[in-house]
């Protein structure tokens, strides 16, 4: 007996990324419980993967004190592709960094003393829905992360390696100059003296935009441009 076949979605059908705006980043936070809160900034922040963030390991932490920080590097076996991740800490991922020191031996995020499978759970999802955001996922943090590095000036190359996509570079990427020139750029992300934060516009297709519905009072193959 044969498993029935799965008709998977035309990529057209597949929902486009959603990145937040400053306010809808604001209000997500105020709901989310406490890890789920540190897990999603530091996503915003860093732009790691949901898997990358849950599986992330104290013992992944290199300290550079030439620039007063430490970054995380995942090794290649638990990261999407498979090649070793650079993880740049900004102000705002550093504070998070050191608020979860001392809650596990193992992991830097957890909950109840044991790590965290997954962000999208009932947290999560009880949170989008308080905001007003149903379908917002986990990923679109990390959507939000690349097109506000992007509206920021980042070069491409330095998005590339922030998000950890296949490197050019890689012969330099974990040397001084080019951990001091991503954390440069990381750190556009952070608010200001007085909690501002850059100002981004986000423009965005009207709602139904993409709808296959046929407007109200037409018939199929009436519809005409005038």
């Amino acid at each position: 007996m044969k498993a029935p076949l799965i008709k998977l979605l035309p990529v057209e059908h597949q929902r486009e990324s959603y990145p937040l705006t400053w306010e809808e980043e604001k209000a997500l936070l105020s709901v989310l419980p406490t890890h789920l809160r540190d897990m999603s900034q530091f996503v915003l922040n860093t732009g790691c993967r949901d898997q990358e963030i849950c599986h992330l390991r104290w013992q992944w932490e290199v300290p550079v004190p030439e620039l007063n920080t430490s970054v995380f590097v995942i090794p290649k076996g638990f990261t999407k592709g498979k090649r070793d991740r650079l993880i740049v800490l900004n102000r705002v991922a550093r504070d998070i960094v050191e608020r979860q020191r001392g809650n596990h031996p193992e992991f830097v995020f957890s909950y109840g003393g044991y790590g965290i499978y997954q962000m999208n759970n009932t947290g999560w999802q009880n949170a989008r829905l308080k905001i007003g955001l149903a379908e917002l996922r986990v990923h679109d943090l990390r959507h939000t992360f690349a097109t506000r590095l992007r509206a920021l000036g980042t070069p491409f190359e330095d998005c590339r390696d922030l998000l950890g996509h296949k490197p050019t570079r890689t012969t330099d990427i974990y040397c001084h100059q080019s951990i001091t020139g991503l954390l440069r750029e990381v750190e556009k992300l952070c608010p200001n003296a007085f909690g501002g934060h850059p100002k981004i516009v986000l423009f965005r297709k009207p709602a139904g935009l993409d709808s296959r519905k046929i407007p109200a009072g037409k018939k199929s193959g009436s519809l005409k441009l005038s």
